[in-house]
């Protein structure tokens, strides 16, 4: 991931995200934001899954502390439509999943007919290639406008939508919904989500990093190498080596350690669950 800091770096202004899986389109992209004096900072990404670890909070301090104030991670997303593996129309479906998506704009050289399946995305705007004079910055315009109309504070919803989670495996990437996650183990600075239908998947993702971005969907830290979904327990058991807990039941059912330091937060949070949703304090 290339990072361009545009001249009006310390002034208010946009933090975008382009992404254009081709080099040439990726620059000119870049070039034409940076000239907006209404974008203060450009990441960029050369494909849709780089894209999404951006908007994770993988490479930037910035991105992540706007996440953790629940706020959209960038501004804007400037994204070609046709990349392989996941296409700009799939980078959009997830873009929809986030409690607060930043503003969708398409970038790209394929006919018109794609614009009206653009829009049904939610995208703002479709810019053709090559760029018309002014079109790149009219396209900007429109995302302060709409910012502007809908504050970061006012758009992030009360209730946090099901995220999903982009796992890489051979080439393929795989969607995951957070609501399929039963638990997560930590495996050094790597996670291992373990879904419902008995699978697993490691994404690149600290276990302390996703204990606070799930904080409000009920998942609870229960011993330093594990998360688990609070609504999932059926069990707080004692055994010979200290608590566990049970996640579901019959043949499915799985056995966890709950660590002494997290014993009596994890017994509040089940006797006494919180009146307005299980991530509530």
């Amino acid at each position: 991931m290339r990072l361009t800091v545009s001249t009006q770096d310390n002034s208010p202004g946009l933090l975008v995200l382009a992404v254009d899986d081709e080099a040439p389109g990726l620059s000119e992209i870049t070039f034409q934001l940076e000239q907006s004096p209404q974008v203060r900072r450009v990441l960029t990404a050369f494909d849709a899954a780089e894209a999404l670890r951006v908007l994770r909070g993988d490479y930037d301090p910035e991105v992540m502390q706007r996440q953790s104030l629940g706020y959209p991670p960038v501004d804007a997303v400037f994204a070609d439509i046709n990349m392989p593996g996941l296409s700009g129309m799939d980078l959009a479906k997830v873009l929809n999943a986030f409690r607060a998506p930043p503003v969708l704009v398409f970038v790209t050289g394929v006919e018109h007919q794609e614009a009206i399946n653009a829009f049904d995305l939610g995208a703002l705007d479709f810019v053709t290639k090559p760029f018309a004079p002014g079109r790149i910055e009219k396209a900007v315009g429109r995302v302060v406008d709409r910012l502007g109309r809908v504050p970061a504070e006012e758009a992030a919803p009360e209730q946090q939508d099901d995220e999903v989670i982009p796992v890489e495996l051979g080439g393929t990437i795989k969607l995951v919904p957070r609501a399929s996650v039963r638990y997560v183990e930590a495996q050094g600075d790597y996670a291992r989500l373990h879904t419902a239908d008995g699978g697993s998947h490691l994404v690149r993702i600290p276990l302390a990093q996703l204990e606070e971005r799930w904080a409000n969907a009920g998942f609870v830290r229960i011993h330093r190498s594990y998360l688990v979904s609070l609504p999932l327990v059926s069990e707080l058991r004692m055994t010979a080596g200290g608590y566990a807990v049970v996640i579901g039941s019959g043949d499915a059912a799985k056995e966890l350690p709950v660590s002494r330091r997290h014993t009596r937060e994890l017994k509040d949070r089940i006797v006494r669950p919180p009146r307005n949703g299980w991530g509530q304090g």
